[in-house]
């Protein structure tokens, strides 16, 4: 018996097993709109943060982990901040990786136009207002870059629809010094 144990001839499959593939968690996304410049994860293999920048010139910089719904724009390290240096960037994503204990969640849809023109306009319409007449500027949607996932030039061409679509509440105005920038304004509603 313990003969016929080893004497077992193997017969070899002529095609390897299908392997199915393993969802994407974040390891290779680019997404629409952003360049993903640096992927963190600790030794766990927990969530993935990204450091994307959303502007051809790569000077600010976005932190968001895939897992939790952990972004950051600013170093709250930082007394004054314009934006994430990419030293800075990677100093957050580490520690945050280092932390966080969230499973990765499966990537974001892309949505429909409509879905994200919604969106944009909610986000635009609700922005804090301090004062009369509020500046918005494209980058200041970098933090929800994942889940628009369009292009700063579909974020600009939807936000001059909303201009023309409701005067009342939402304005665009040129540079005066350089006539390709735009700014873009969320006016108080007029008292009743």
């Amino acid at each position: 018996m313990v003969l016929a144990l080893f004497n077992r001839t193997r017969h070899a499959s002529a095609e390897p097993p299908a392997v199915e593939p393993w969802p994407e968690t974040g390891e290779t996304w680019m997404p629409e709109g952003v360049t993903v410049i640096e992927r963190h994860w600790n030794q766990a293999m927990s969530a993935i943060v990204l450091v994307y920048s959303a502007d051809a010139s790569s000077y600010h910089h976005v932190v968001a982990c895939l897992g939790c719904h952990f972004s950051a724009v600013q170093d709250p390290d930082s007394a004054y901040s314009s934006g994430l240096k990419l030293t800075d960037a990677n100093r957050i994503a580490t520690q945050h990786a280092t932390g966080c204990r969230a499973l990765s969640r499966a990537i974001p849809d892309r949505p429909d136009d409509d879905s994200a023109r919604d969106q944009l306009r909610k986000w635009a319409l609700t922005w804090q207002r301090r004062a009369d007449k509020v500046q918005i500027m494209v980058s200041n949607f970098d933090r929800h870059r994942l889940a628009l996932q369009r292009s700063n030039q579909w974020i600009e061409a939807e936000l001059q629809q909303l201009a023309v679509d409701r005067p009342d509440v939402f304005a665009v105005q040129r540079s005066e010094y350089d006539h390709t920038t735009f700014y873009y304004y969320v006016l108080s509603a007029p008292e009743s």
